[in-house]
């Protein structure tokens, strides 16, 4: 397999920028397997200091426990004052100005830790200058004006060992990306590849990039747009082997599964979950579509898993294991997300595979979350300005992956496996 070549030594500050519909981004992704999270680094600060952070695809915030990144110590960092446009964006719906606060009192915001689902006690809102990859023709100039939430280490509960925040790429207007897009002239895309070793997310448009095969061919879907700052699609319904599901809708995105938001896509939950009367359904139609090609269950299992199977005699491809296809269907029964072996099973050992989809329960909010498993290697990505989303195939199918591939000093690529 080909060695990622993305971490180049190529670095600007962040950016107010002359004219550029091809200014783009860079963030290089790395697994931390033990919790299942992906992570990015982000360089900050007066001296630089960098500090790997978790990419949260749908986030709406970027912070940091600024106790153990030393950005305290930062001569560029700027508390942000209560009564301030900064502020008043951050804490759009809950802002008060209260008649004992003056001027100089600093924003209060208490950011989420959205893998546990607890805020912080306490925090506030800075800005300073931070240094990121760019892509070979971009043109950038250096601005202070990036603001981040600061709070303490007990918010870090739960997150990889490395980690020390979350980068939010949601839609929020203080989310990482939001400010990347206000702060340039480029084109609101975020381009996104997970692996279970190192990928990417990309901002804005790579005009190089965009050339390849793999994009020109990528599948497009409306994205759901409401008063959310995540990202969902419409998930009408699901075939497993080619036969459709019976479920008591003929959406899964209608009112009585979850909120009707739709499903969401999420890099911080590691596996897809279900509603659990979708969930119910699907996992019957699943065993029963096993059990037609000889794919034997087996009476234990490994947590969080609900379902495991005897992976001896299984098939192996180029897709994962040879076990039965699941698609999420989404506008038309001619738009599919497929997902092949590789990112419907995961081994647990050299003879069992569990199947990655669970049973979120009841009081799940949507009724449908991809998670990052059924995310790698698939390229995906966002077009804010057409509020639609694109997807291709596994790379898998194509021979290679989202580890290959490649940002040199004259192309960008993905390499054959």
């Amino acid at each position: 397999m080909a060695c990622l070549s993305i971490f180049l030594p190529l670095f600007f500050s962040l950016l107010s920028v002359t004219s550029s519909s091809s200014n783009s981004l860079l963030l290089p992704i790395t697994k931390d397997t033990t919790t299942q999270q992906y992570l990015t680094t982000i360089s900050h600060g007066t001296p630089f200091v960098s500090t790997n952070v978790v990419v949260d695809l749908s986030g709406s915030v970027f912070w940091l426990d600024c106790s153990s990144t030393k950005s305290s110590s930062s001569s560029s960092l700027r508390t942000i004052p209560h009564r301030s446009l900064q502020c008043l964006t951050a804490k759009s719906h809950s802002l008060t100005w209260p008649i004992d606060h003056d001027r100089d009192t600093p924003c209060e915001i208490l950011p989420k830790n959205t893998i546990t689902g607890i805020s912080a006690s306490e925090g506030v809102l800075v800005e300073d200058v931070l240094e990121l990859k760019s892509t070979k023709d971009s043109i950038f100039q250096p601005t202070l004006d990036f603001v981040f939430a600061c709070s303490s280490s007990l918010l870090l509960n739960a997150l990889s060992n490395d980690a020390k925040g979350i980068v939010g790429f949601g839609r929020s207007r203080t989310s990482f990306s939001s400010q990347f897009f206000n702060s340039v002239d480029s084109q609101r895309k975020i381009t996104f590849c997970l692996s279970s070793s190192s990928g990417f997310v990309l901002l804005g448009r790579n005009k190089v990039l965009e050339s390849e095969k793999i994009f020109r061919s990528l599948t497009f879907t409306p994205l759901i747009t409401n008063e959310n700052n995540e990202y969902f699609i419409n998930v009408n319904s699901i075939k497993i082997g080619g036969k459709k599901v019976s479920f008591n809708t003929p959406s899964l995105s209608q009112e009585g599964y979850g909120y009707g938001d739709g499903t969401k896509l999420s890099s911080v939950v590691p596996y897809t979950t279900m509603q659990s009367s979708i969930y119910a359904n699907f996992k019957s139609a699943y065993l029963k579509a096993a059990l037609s090609i000889n794919v034997s269950r087996v009476a234990s299992t490994v947590s969080p898993f609900e379902i495991c199977f005897d992976s001896r005699g299984v098939d192996e491809s180029q897709t994962g294991p040879d076990v039965p296809v699941i698609d999420f269907v989404l506008q038309s029964e001619m738009v599919k997300w497929r997902i092949y072996g590789r990112n419907s099973m995961v081994r647990v050992n050299d003879d069992v595979m569990c199947l990655g989809i669970l049973d979120g329960g009841d009081e799940l909010k949507n009724p449908i979350v991809i998670g990052g498993y059924q995310l790698e290697d698939v390229l995906v990505q966002i077009d804010l300005d057409s509020s639609m989303v694109g997807f291709s195939s596994s790379l898998l199918v194509k021979d290679t992956s989202c580890s290959n591939f490649r940002f040199g000093s004259k192309d960008v690529q993905f390499q054959s496996s």
